[in-house]
């Protein structure tokens, strides 16, 4: 026998319904959440930690081209024994001195060489903050749809619950006063058990999306703001996708960094030789030597002030080799660094072309679904009717719920995905900044716009809309219409009695028994 469990009539299903969703008054934007993230991201904060720690080590590249002065100081006492024919003497005395000495180079090959490494060097860190810039928008934007499309599904889940435990008690009803089988009853009950186990993990996957999203934006309790009804998506512009691809040559954050690795590859070719090359500095000292007691040849108290100036020139002419293999050694990796450039711009240039390709196809997906949510509502409605009048059978008017439900869900996973999509072909050619999340932003249900349902199919009501009337209709009292405007009442409509099929009689002639042959006559054998 079936398990009976109690349902609830609709008005009640709607009542629960609506408050198991009820959301705060107030929501967060995707635009304050993303400023949120800012402030709080680890990922992004060690990223901004490294470009600051970037830009310091490439100012270090400077001191090779600028003088360095330095302050020297001593004291040190000396003890002399003397030794000659007239006798052993001893004596000691101090010696005070401090000078400052600066040299600047004056030719130096390899140090301008790392000098212009180091402007390369900040720029390449630029652009590696401008890609976490980047990131750090699109994995917002995920966690924050992410959200919504969890909480879309919740709805969806328990409004089939709704729908399904409807058809239960139909199906239960109709069972009681023989007019269906136990089989609609079972099959309505077995429906209802799986969507409760599908609404258990739409709980479980709304909890965990909203833990993500909070340790994301460091908010707690965050709660993202729905779409704004109607549904407005933005469009894609340029709609070409070599525009798209050629603005990602001359902007990608990657393909910037690789092209500057080429160049700080060839200022590294120029360093390996320049040891080859000679170098020259100039040099400037003043320095003041101080003996109060007189030096190793003088008895008396002694000053000496000595000020310098000179150039000094070094050229190499012989280091075991280490130069010539230096410089293979760099050539090589210039090389290494153009082939990821080129690397780098055929794997720009095809995510580039698949973003694009995908939102293209995502915005038409949803127009399809769309047409494909309003069907799925016409099919429900006519199995449903045919259920009514026989026709039609419980597991189909099931089937048709499973259907339209799951449409809607995959309508509103489209939508996010096209929101999500142009993020992501604006990321994909590199052109992505915090600007475009108000496109975004304004497809959302701000100020003070209504939110979308996506339980309703467009064109019906909403059950709380519909609840509404029914309470207005039940408690305003019936109005006296004359009779010129009383609609007739038709009759019900007959359902056509369809005819018998003449079978005809069914009579086979008698079968024929088949007569045996004659035995055979075997003959005796001759002599």
């Amino acid at each position: 026998m079936p398990v009976f469990r109690p349902t609830l009539p609709r008005a009640a299903f709607a009542t629960l319904f609506a408050a198991s969703i009820a959301l705060p008054a107030h929501g967060q934007s995707l635009i304050e959440l993303y400023e949120s993230a800012r402030n709080y991201d680890a990922t992004y904060q060690a990223a901004r930690a490294q470009f600051e720690a970037s830009v310091a080590r490439a100012a270090q590249a400077r001191a090779g081209i600028l003088p360095a002065v330095g302050l020297s100081s001593g004291l040190s006492r000396t003890e002399l024994g003397i030794d000659s024919p007239l006798g052993n003497t001893s004596r000691g005395y101090n010696t005070q001195n401090i000078g400052v000495n600066a040299t600047q180079p004056i030719y130096r090959p390899a140090s301008w060489a790392t000098y212009e490494q180091g402007k390369r060097q900040a720029e390449i860190a630029q652009a590696v903050l401008t890609t976490a810039d980047q990131d750090l928008v699109v994995r917002v934007s995920q966690a924050y749809f992410d959200v919504l499309a969890a909480q879309d599904t919740l709805a969806l889940v328990r409004a089939q619950k709704a729908a399904v435990g409807e058809q239960l008690a139909s199906a239960k009803r109709n069972f009681e006063v023989g007019t269906s089988t136990i089989t609609d009853s079972r099959e309505a009950q077995a429906r209802y058990d799986l969507v409760i186990a599908q609404e258990l993990a739409a709980e479980n996957d709304l909890q965990v999306k909203k833990i993500a999203l909070d340790q994301l934006v460091g908010v707690t309790g965050s709660n993202p703001t729905a779409l704004a009804a109607p549904v407005v998506l933005p469009e894609v512009a340029p709609a070409d996708m070599g525009s798209w691809v050629a603005q990602a040559e001359d902007v990608h954050p990657a393909i910037r960094q690789a092209r500057l690795g080429v160049d700080v590859a060839a200022l590294e070719v120029e360093k390996a030789e320049a040891g080859h090359k000679p170098t020259l500095d100039a040099q400037l000292g003043y320095n003041v030597t101080n003996n109060p007691q007189g030096t190793s040849t003088t008895l008396g108290k002694s000053r000496i002030n000595a000020a310098t100036v000179g150039v000094v020139f070094n050229l190499p002419l012989f280091a075991g080799y280490a130069t010539e293999n230096r410089i293979r050694e760099t050539l090589a990796l210039e090389e290494q660094a153009r082939s990821t450039l080129e690397s780098t711009r055929r794997s720009v240039t095809q995510a580039t072309r698949a973003a694009y390709l995908g939102l293209v196809s995502g915005a038409g997906q949803v127009r399809a679904l769309e047409a494909a949510e309003a069907s799925s509502q016409s099919a429900l409605d006519a199995n449903r009717l045919g259920y009514q009048v026989g026709v039609r059978i419980n597991i189909d008017v099931l089937n048709s719920q499973s259907q339209l439900f799951q449409t809607k869900r995959d309508l509103a996973l489209s939508r996010y995905n096209v929101l999500l999509g142009n993020l992501r072909l604006r990321q994909a050619n590199g052109t992505l900044t915090a600007e475009d999340l108000r496109p975004v932003n304004g497809a959302l249900a701000t100020g003070g716009r209504p939110a979308v349902d996506s339980t309703v199919t467009p064109g019906q009501p909403s059950q709380q809309r519909q609840q509404q009337q029914q309470q207005q209709q039940q408690q305003s009292p019936p109005q006296q219409r004359s009779p010129a405007l009383v609609e007739p009442q038709r009759p019900p409509a007959a359902i056509p009695v369809v005819p018998p099929v003449p079978v005809p009689q069914f009579s086979p002639p008698p079968p024929a028994v088949p007569t045996a042959p004659p035995p055979p006559v075997i003959l005796p054998p001759g002599r």
